[in-house]
Protein backbone atom coordinates (compact mmCIF):
# COMPACT_ATOMS: atom_id res chain seq x y z
CA UNK A 1 0.00 0.00 0.00
CA UNK A 2 2.84 1.95 1.02
CA UNK A 3 4.21 1.77 -2.92
CA UNK A 4 1.02 2.84 -4.21
CA UNK A 5 0.81 5.62 -2.40
CA UNK A 6 4.37 6.87 -3.03
CA UNK A 7 3.69 5.80 -6.68
CA UNK A 8 0.81 8.11 -6.75
CA UNK A 9 2.75 10.84 -5.16
CA UNK A 10 5.27 10.85 -7.54
CA UNK A 11 2.99 11.02 -10.53
CA UNK A 12 1.05 13.86 -9.27
CA UNK A 13 4.76 15.63 -8.33
CA UNK A 14 5.04 15.22 -12.02
CA UNK A 15 2.51 15.97 -13.04
CA UNK A 16 2.12 19.25 -11.71
CA UNK A 17 6.05 20.41 -12.46
CA UNK A 18 5.77 19.28 -15.84
CA UNK A 19 2.14 21.77 -16.22
CA UNK A 20 4.03 24.47 -14.50
CA UNK A 21 7.53 24.01 -16.82
CA UNK A 22 4.76 24.07 -19.77
CA UNK A 23 3.28 27.46 -18.28
CA UNK A 24 6.43 29.31 -17.80
CA UNK A 25 7.95 28.51 -21.41
CA UNK A 26 4.67 29.97 -22.17
CA UNK A 27 5.45 33.05 -20.79
CA UNK A 28 9.28 33.90 -20.80
CA UNK A 29 8.44 35.62 -23.77
CA UNK A 30 8.92 32.96 -26.36
CA UNK A 31 6.22 33.59 -28.93
CA UNK A 32 4.74 30.76 -30.42
CA UNK A 33 2.98 30.83 -33.66
CA UNK A 34 -0.99 30.53 -34.17
CA UNK A 35 -1.56 27.73 -36.79
CA UNK A 36 -3.13 29.46 -40.42
CA UNK A 37 -5.56 26.50 -40.49
CA UNK A 38 -8.45 26.30 -38.33
CA UNK A 39 -7.96 29.28 -36.38
CA UNK A 40 -10.36 32.24 -36.14
CA UNK A 41 -8.35 35.46 -37.32
CA UNK A 42 -10.11 38.54 -36.69
CA UNK A 43 -9.45 41.40 -39.35
CA UNK A 44 -7.41 44.52 -38.00
CA UNK A 45 -6.37 46.30 -41.56
CA UNK A 46 -7.10 45.90 -45.18
CA UNK A 47 -4.44 47.53 -47.27
CA UNK A 48 -4.09 50.47 -44.98
CA UNK A 49 -7.55 51.03 -43.82
CA UNK A 50 -7.67 49.86 -40.48
CA UNK A 51 -10.87 48.31 -39.74
CA UNK A 52 -12.70 50.00 -37.26
CA UNK A 53 -15.91 48.10 -35.26
CA UNK A 54 -19.58 49.86 -36.85
CA UNK A 55 -22.40 49.31 -34.66
CA UNK A 56 -24.69 46.69 -35.13
CA UNK A 57 -22.62 44.88 -37.49
CA UNK A 58 -20.83 41.32 -37.46
CA UNK A 59 -17.23 41.54 -36.52
CA UNK A 60 -14.62 41.22 -39.78
CA UNK A 61 -13.09 37.23 -39.55
CA UNK A 62 -12.04 34.29 -41.60
CA UNK A 63 -11.44 31.00 -40.50
CA UNK A 64 -9.58 28.73 -43.21
CA UNK A 65 -10.86 24.90 -42.41
CA UNK A 66 -8.17 22.62 -43.02
CA UNK A 67 -9.82 19.12 -43.60
CA UNK A 68 -11.72 20.55 -46.92
CA UNK A 69 -10.03 23.82 -47.69
CA UNK A 70 -12.61 25.69 -46.90
CA UNK A 71 -13.32 29.36 -46.55
CA UNK A 72 -15.70 30.80 -43.93
CA UNK A 73 -16.61 33.45 -42.13
CA UNK A 74 -17.51 37.61 -42.31
CA UNK A 75 -16.62 40.56 -44.14
CA UNK A 76 -18.29 42.45 -41.57
CA UNK A 77 -21.49 43.16 -43.16
CA UNK A 78 -22.14 39.79 -45.02
CA UNK A 79 -21.31 35.81 -44.35
CA UNK A 80 -18.53 34.53 -46.77
CA UNK A 81 -17.59 31.24 -47.74
CA UNK A 82 -15.39 29.76 -50.77
CA UNK A 83 -12.27 27.63 -50.96
CA UNK A 84 -8.61 28.01 -50.46
CA UNK A 85 -5.23 26.21 -51.39
CA UNK A 86 -2.23 26.30 -49.65
CA UNK A 87 1.11 24.87 -50.90
CA UNK A 88 3.50 25.79 -48.37
CA UNK A 89 3.67 29.71 -47.95
CA UNK A 90 1.71 30.45 -51.19
CA UNK A 91 -1.89 30.91 -50.54
CA UNK A 92 -4.86 31.65 -53.26
CA UNK A 93 -8.48 31.97 -52.66
CA UNK A 94 -10.74 30.50 -55.45
CA UNK A 95 -14.40 31.17 -55.55
CA UNK A 96 -15.69 33.45 -52.77
CA UNK A 97 -19.28 33.84 -52.12
CA UNK A 98 -21.22 36.09 -50.06
CA UNK A 99 -24.64 36.42 -48.81
CA UNK A 100 -26.61 39.38 -49.90
CA UNK A 101 -27.26 41.92 -47.06
CA UNK A 102 -27.61 45.52 -47.78
CA UNK A 103 -25.27 46.95 -44.68
CA UNK A 104 -24.14 50.93 -44.26
CA UNK A 105 -21.70 52.50 -46.46
CA UNK A 106 -18.89 51.70 -44.26
CA UNK A 107 -19.18 48.13 -43.54
CA UNK A 108 -20.05 47.66 -47.46
CA UNK A 109 -17.22 49.53 -48.59
CA UNK A 110 -15.04 47.45 -45.99
CA UNK A 111 -16.60 44.10 -47.54
CA UNK A 112 -15.53 45.34 -51.19
CA UNK A 113 -11.87 45.95 -50.16
CA UNK A 114 -11.26 42.70 -48.33
CA UNK A 115 -13.02 40.61 -50.98
CA UNK A 116 -10.57 42.30 -53.55
CA UNK A 117 -7.36 41.94 -50.94
CA UNK A 118 -8.50 37.76 -51.01
CA UNK A 119 -8.33 37.69 -54.83
CA UNK A 120 -5.02 39.22 -54.71
CA UNK A 121 -3.33 37.09 -51.83
CA UNK A 122 -0.58 34.91 -52.77
CA UNK A 123 1.00 34.21 -49.93
CA UNK A 124 0.90 34.25 -46.06
CA UNK A 125 3.02 34.56 -42.99
CA UNK A 126 1.78 34.28 -39.12
CA UNK A 127 4.05 36.00 -36.60
CA UNK A 128 2.68 35.06 -32.76
CA UNK A 129 -1.02 35.44 -32.94
CA UNK A 130 -0.79 37.93 -36.33
CA UNK A 131 -1.43 37.02 -39.60
CA UNK A 132 -0.34 38.84 -42.64
CA UNK A 133 -1.63 37.77 -46.31
CA UNK A 134 0.39 39.31 -48.95
CA UNK A 135 0.40 39.43 -52.74
CA UNK A 136 2.96 38.44 -55.33
CA UNK A 137 5.13 40.84 -54.58
CA UNK A 138 5.00 40.43 -50.75
CA UNK A 139 3.28 43.39 -50.09
CA UNK A 140 0.37 43.50 -47.29
CA UNK A 141 -2.75 43.19 -48.28
CA UNK A 142 -4.75 42.39 -44.90
CA UNK A 143 -3.86 41.89 -41.23
CA UNK A 144 -5.47 39.58 -39.26
CA UNK A 145 -5.08 38.88 -34.79
CA UNK A 146 -5.79 35.39 -33.77
CA UNK A 147 -9.21 35.40 -31.35
CA UNK A 148 -9.30 32.45 -29.18
CA UNK A 149 -13.10 31.68 -28.48
CA UNK A 150 -12.44 29.28 -25.71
Amino acid sequence: MRKQYSLTALLVGSLTLAGCAGFEAASDGDSVNEPLENTYWKLLTVGEREVVAIDEAREAHLVLHAEESRLAGSTGCNRMMGEYERDGDRLTFGRVATTVMACPGAAMALERELLDALGEVAGWQVDGETLTLVDDEGESRAHFEAVHLY
